[in-house]
């Protein structure tokens, strides 16, 4: 079914502030503003600010002076209230937090006991996926880094866990996405570096799994760009089901992030191109909005960006992103107290009421606690009303 992308006048209104904003700006902070509608016109978009409104959060595991929370990824089942998250302790750590929510992630509680103790021996970025096999089975799989794509599934919803053998394939880390194809079978992008080990040239990689992810095919490189270093992809349908784009961070941030696209299914996909300004960051993770726009949360490490290494959202249209476009407009939604690089890793879900969900681990406070896993809770057209009132302001 194709989406919609108009469904209301606060979106249209958004959207007619990001066209206002494509022409050259001066750079000029514009004040009187709230904190929470604090816009930058050095930005090519609008940049809305919402990092302090704690009302938006909810603490899903809480750093202390000994504990580091880390890159947390969620799963929300299709019931659209039980939500899975599992992350790290320490920074690319051992595995084991696991934590379950009932009600769509208001409430969290830790299941790490039903996991296996070998679990606890995975290492390196977790990654939870749903994968339904061409039957209609469904398993929730949690994939990590090493050893060599280690991995745990349960195959009743998350009640039980089981380990199942690692896939033996050699990466910096695992899964960053798992998509669904049309004949249903599913495939996984992950990178990899020089010599198998954490560093340049960075390439990417891509599996298929025709089984709802029990087995796994021949891994081939499906990126590689001379003088830059792709890695961390994710992938998006266009809305039309036609395309995949593959946002991928650029690891050398010497410019922009990248983009590639496939036209079929992921058989092949187009060289490498850099993305648009406001999308340039790490560990994109997207989902779609009731309207049919996309929510794309990451680590801003956009140049010159005021929200540079923090954790942002890029609201838009699919389009603006094939196109180049610099799409509505983008929004802080945590500030990241602790050293720079060590936020930003999400889970994004968007709920039957429209709210989106975005988790991720970051220094929540000015204090000696380390990093917590953190959600916002935000509803777009909330945001599109804000965007609009803030160039009704500055006008």
């Amino acid at each position: 079914m194709r989406r919609m992308f108009l469904s209301s006048p606060v979106s249209r209104a958004a959207r007619a502030v990001h066209l206002r904003w494509r022409r050259p700006v001066t750079p000029v902070i514009l004040l009187g503003l709230t904190p929470a509608l604090t816009c930058l016109a050095a930005s090519p978009v609008p940049l809305l600010d919402v990092s302090k409104e704690n009302g938006m959060h909810v603490v899903v595991a809480a750093g202390t002076p000994t504990t580091y929370q880390g890159h947390p990824t969620t799963a929300l089942l299709p019931d659209g209230k039980t939500m899975f998250a599992a992350w790290t302790l320490g920074h690319g750590g051992p595995c084991g937090p696991v934590a379950r929510s009932d009600d769509a992630g208001l409430t969290w509680t830790r299941i790490d006991d039903a996991l296996p103790d070998a679990y606890q021996k995975h290492r390196n970025c977790p990654s939870i996926y749903r994968i339904v096999d061409d039957q209609g089975k469904a398993r929730l799989w949690i994939f990590a880094a090493h050893p060599l794509m280690p991995r745990v599934v349960s195959e009743d919803d998350g009640v039980t866990w089981q380990e199942r053998e690692p896939l033996g394939l050699p990466c910096v880390m695992t899964f960053s996405s798992v998509t669904r194809l049309k004949d249903g079978s599913s495939i996984g992008l992950y990178h990899r570096g020089e010599g198998d080990h954490d560093r340049p040239p960075l390439t990417v990689w891509q599996t298929r799994t025709r089984d709802g992810g029990v087995t796994w095919g021949e891994a081939r490189r499906v990126a590689a760009v001379e003088g830059k270093n792709p890695c961390e992809p994710w992938i998006v349908r266009s809305p039309d089901g036609g395309t995949l784009c593959c946002l991928m961070r650029e690891n050398s941030h010497k410019g922009r992030s990248l983009m590639m696209f496939s036209s079929d299914e992921g058989e092949t996909w187009s060289t490498p191109v850099d993305t648009p300004w406001g999308l340039t960051g790490d560990r994109h993770a997207a989902a779609y909005t009731a309207d049919g726009r996309l929510v794309v949360c990451f680590r801003d490490r956009a140049k010159g960006s005021p929200a540079d290494g923090h954790f942002v959202a890029w609201i838009g249209d699919y389009d603006d992103i094939a196109q180049g476009r610099e799409g509505g407009y983008r929004v802080k939604l945590l500030h990241h107290y602790g050293r720079p690089g060590d936020c930003g890793y999400p889970g994004v879900e968007v709920l039957a009421d429209g709210t989106v969900v975005a988790t991720t681990y970051v220094k929540y406070r000015d204090d000696d606690c380390q990093n917590s896993v953190v959600s916002v809770r935000f509803q777009p057209d909330d945001l599109d009303g804000r965007v609009a009132q803030m160039d009704q302001s500055s006008n």
